[in-house]
């Protein structure tokens, strides 16, 4: 579902003349909301609109998506000084990063110190136990211009085990999908196509790929730090946190009942994860 809030349109330049657009709203302490992957700004937008009477909220197109260009070597590092820019340009000092969003959130905070406050929601980080199996099949879908069968495999590798995507097989979801996409039409000018988010998937494998080590670099930080799990997210998505609670011993964990990886979602339950972040920020 696309949001109706109002917001402003503005942008950053990245340090390699990448443009990176963004949406904000609100007014007070600066926060940045960073989505995950099949996402874009458009996502979160709910969510920030349940924290823009505390904070001033900037959402950005994470690159390759509605306001933002594509680097022309992308990965973590690059998408990790399109939040530099960011945080520059607002002097924000609260970040919450959701998946893949998370892993980026998590790298710029090592790098910039400014930020007193991160919250990682369930960041794939490259692990053992990290679900990657999907990956081929994504990848092989996409060369044969199959979206629905990419989208089927992002799902079935990153969603709840019980959404309904994962439980009906694909040779039935699949078809749906593509059909979907042939008639999908754009409410706001500035919302990402489903299509699109499909292709952009590519950027997230890659920040995965980077995060390799990750946690080990992140165990002496002295940033507050929540790390939010949900009760039923993919098993290997919780076992990141676990793993990051224990190099961050001083970090908070919440656990978030009932509810699944894409809670903040527009279409899900924002408002719960809005009320983590506003006791945690203020």
């Amino acid at each position: 579902m696309t949001s109706t809030v109002k917001y402003l349109k503005d942008f950053v330049i990245s340090k390699d003349g990448t443009k990176i657009g963004y949406r904000q709203l609100g007014k007070g302490p600066g926060l940045i909301l960073v989505h995950g992957g099949m996402m874009a700004s458009q996502n979160l937008m709910k969510l920030g609109e349940f924290l823009a009477d505390q904070f001033t909220i900037y959402i950005p197109d994470r690159q390759g998506r509605g306001l933002s260009q594509t680097h022309s070597n992308f990965g973590l590092m690059a998408e990790s000084e399109d939040l530099q820019a960011l945080v520059h340009k607002t002097k924000a000092e609260n970040i919450y990063g959701l998946s893949a969003g998370g892993v980026v959130a998590l790298q710029t905070s090592i790098i910039e110190t400014s930020l007193k406050r991160i919250a990682l929601h369930e960041p794939p980080i490259l692990t053992n136990e990290t679900k990657t199996d999907w990956i081929k099949k994504y990848e092989d879908a996409m060369n044969k211009g199959n979206f629905g069968k990419a989208f089927i495999s992002i799902v079935k590798g990153t969603d709840d085990p019980s959404s309904l995507f994962n439980i009906l097989p694909g040779f039935i979801t699949a078809p749906l999908i593509n059909i979907a996409m042939k008639y999908e039409s754009k409410k706001n000018i500035d919302d990402v196509p489903l299509k699109a988010l499909i292709d952009a998937m590519k950027f997230d494998i890659k920040i995965v790929e980077d995060s390799e080590g990750l946690i080990e670099k992140y165990k002496d930080t002295t940033t507050d730090v929540l790390l939010i799990k949900g009760q039923k997210s993919q098993p290997y998505l919780r076992t990141i946190i676990d793993k990051l609670s224990v190099a961050i011993p001083k970090a908070k964990c919440v656990d978030l009942i009932g509810q699944g990886h894409t809670v903040s979602d527009n279409d899900s339950n924002p408002e719960i994860v809005a009320n983590e972040l506003r006791q945690f920020f203020m």
